[in-house]
């Protein structure tokens, strides 16, 4: 088997690409990071966590767990040139942390996906010349409907035209999961075409995606700078940057907040998904991993909060028409962007025209994101069988197809008309516990078990000099604790999961956890089934054996016993115990 491996590293590493330029990676890479969530997201985690109080973790986290995690993941796999799997040939018994990886970026893509069906359908809803989401007045649309100006109903109950177009047309969304409703055959033809998308894209890898990214990770910032000017110009924006910008110290006390701050980076960043090993593993041997670090981060940082921007200027102006607090004007979720942004954009001249764009936009982020995602978990499972999957084109074609294809299939729930509910779940299974659980294990694995000294040297052999002190004290100590607190943090405080007021019922919360857990408890299956395979078993039972001098303490309680050392059964006594009880056992 260790002959296979090498030939199979060997002609991996002798047919390994590498980038075209050195800006390639950069751009792929935030491409990769400012995807969906920097859009909805980061602005959604505002709104939840009291607005500009957000800012203030989000900020210590990046500098004390999201960047050193970030180019600690670099360095990891620019140094060997190995996939996310694969790669953990450094620690044998701890490759579990790789298949955990890879099962975190499968259960984002499978929603994700579910996500960008929704863009698919507003994007061929925008296609006509009166936004279906402008007005009132739609079949979909209930007495509550408001456009432009304080309207107040008979139940003093306000919505606004986006809202109920997203609730009661794009999603019909029932009253919980527990009722899906059927599926709606339009999100799902919207989710199939974007499988079919991804597959075509990924049918021979991501050749032409550091070529792609000097389009889609630019195109964006220009969409971006027309709404956030065109929000600051309606009424009531003012309330609503400051409702961002303005922190509430009292929230820092929560350590949710704290929480969800160290997970968005996770989350912006793309670290412990396995994606930024894979793409730096195609780096030249000494590119300057940690400048892509920095500028990918901060730039990072910086298209978050400029998104906040123009959320909450349109926020302000969706509180100002309805009356409301700018806590109360919307949604939480992946329904803030499909509410606040399609309000945005109505009331903007030539609409339709900035819908598609917007949109073409949002579709552009979101394959950006999920090509790498995707490509993250198909590579991963031909690296770990090329002898099957990697023997010939059409077979590995083939592979991808099928797992695509599944992958819709596991989506299909999601497309349900209860099926949002799902999708919520989903996220915020995933965005807990197993980027916290993983991330802990590779900084320890790495720091502790492998080493700080040889790590660092590692990065030296690269760079020309070892990482700084900053990067010492975060990877060794700081990193790992905060990760830790924000653990138990997290677990002290678990509580039933609401959406809406609505509470999941056990069954769902037991689906949640199962989600939460599946790439946790692969990290110690694998240790423990590699433990035992490699011998590890056979000394386990050698420790558990008697030692030689066990038995009675005087020599007048031995005599003629199987424990007696004078007595002839001690020759039977072929592995050196004095119990033979236990000479069943051969460590010879």
């Amino acid at each position: 088997m260790g002959r296979l491996d090498s030939k199979i590293d060997s002609l991996e590493d002798s047919k390994r690409r590498t980038w075209g330029g050195k800006l390639e990676f950069i751009i792929t890479c935030v491409g990769y990071a400012v995807g969906l969530g920097s859009v909805w997201r980061f602005p959604y985690l505002c709104y939840r966590n009291g607005g500009g109080a957000f800012l203030i973790p989000y900020c210590v986290s990046l500098a004390l767990v999201g960047l050193p995690l970030f180019f600690m993941e670099l360095c990891f796999g620019q140094f060997a040139s190995l996939g996310p799997i694969t790669i953990w040939k450094i620690s044998p018994l701890f490759k579990g942390i790789g298949y955990g990886m890879m099962m975190i970026s499968l259960f984002i893509a499978l929603y994700y996906n579910v996500i960008i069906a929704y863009i698919l359908h507003y994007l061929f809803a925008s296609m006509t010349a009166n936004l279906p989401w402008s007005a009132c007045g739609n079949t979909w649309n209930t007495d509550a409907c408001l456009v432009g100006k304080r309207i107040y109903t008979v139940s003093f109950i306000s919505a606004s035209p986006s809202e109920e177009y997203f609730y009661r047309k794009v999603l019909e969304m029932t009253d919980g999961i527990e009722n899906l409703g059927g599926l709606k055959w339009d999100l799902s033809l919207c989710l199939l075409l974007a499988w079919l998308i991804v597959f075509l894209v990924l049918i021979k890898g991501i050749k032409s995606l550091g070529k792609a990214v000097y389009f889609t990770a630019l195109f964006p910032h220009v969409i971006l700078a027309i709404l956030l000017v065109r929000g600051v110009l309606l009424e009531g924006s003012a309330e609503g940057i400051k409702y961002y910008l303005t922190p509430d110290f009292n929230r820092l006390l929560d350590s949710e907040v704290w929480s969800d701050a160290v997970v968005q980076n996770f989350y912006s960043l793309s670290v412990s998904l396995g994606g930024l090993i894979a793409m730096s593993s195609y780096n030249k041997f000494h590119n300057n991993c940690f400048r892509d670090a920095l500028i990918c981060s901060l730039m990072n940082f910086g298209t978050s909060v400029y998104a906040g921007l123009v959320i909450f200027s349109v926020l302000g102006y969706m509180a100002h028409i309805s009356g409301k607090d700018v806590a109360d004007v919307a949604s939480q979720g992946p329904g803030l962007a499909f509410i606040v942004y399609p309000e945005a954009i109505s009331q903007m001249p030539l609409p339709t025209l900035w819908a598609i764009l917007f949109f073409s936009m949002m579709l552009l982020l979101g394959f950006s994101a999920q090509f790498s995602m995707a490509e993250t978990v198909l590579s991963s499972i031909m690296d770990e069988y090329p002898h099957i999957l990697r023997v010939s084109k059409w077979r590995e074609t083939i592979m991808r197809g099928v797992v695509c294809g599944v992958c819709f299939l596991l989506g299909l729930p999601m497309c349900a008309r209860g099926g949002h509910y799902l999708l919520d779940l989903m996220d915020h299974s995933v965005g807990g516990f197993p980027l916290l659980f993983v991330s802990l294990f590779e900084c320890a694995i790495l720091q502790w078990v492998y080493g700080w000294s040889r790590f660092s040297e590692d990065v030296k052999i690269m760079l020309g000099k070892k990482p700084g002190i900053y990067f010492r004290i975060t990877w060794c100590c700081l990193s790992p604790l905060l990760m830790l607190a924000v653990i138990v943090f997290k677990f002290i405080q678990l509580k039933p999961y609401m959406y809406h007021g609505y509470t999941f019922p056990v069954w769902a919360q037991a689906i949640g956890w199962v989600i939460a857990l599946t790439p946790v408890v692969l990290i110690p299956a694998w240790f423990l089934g590699r433990y035992c395979y490699d011998g590890g078993f056979q000394t386990l039972k050698r420790a558990g054996s008697p030692q030689a001098d066990w038995g009675p303490a005087r020599a007048e309680d031995r005599a003629g016993t199987i424990y007696d050392t004078d007595s002839k059964a001690k020759t039977f006594h072929v592995n050196g115990t004095s119990n033979p009880a236990f000479d069943q056992y051969s460590y010879e």
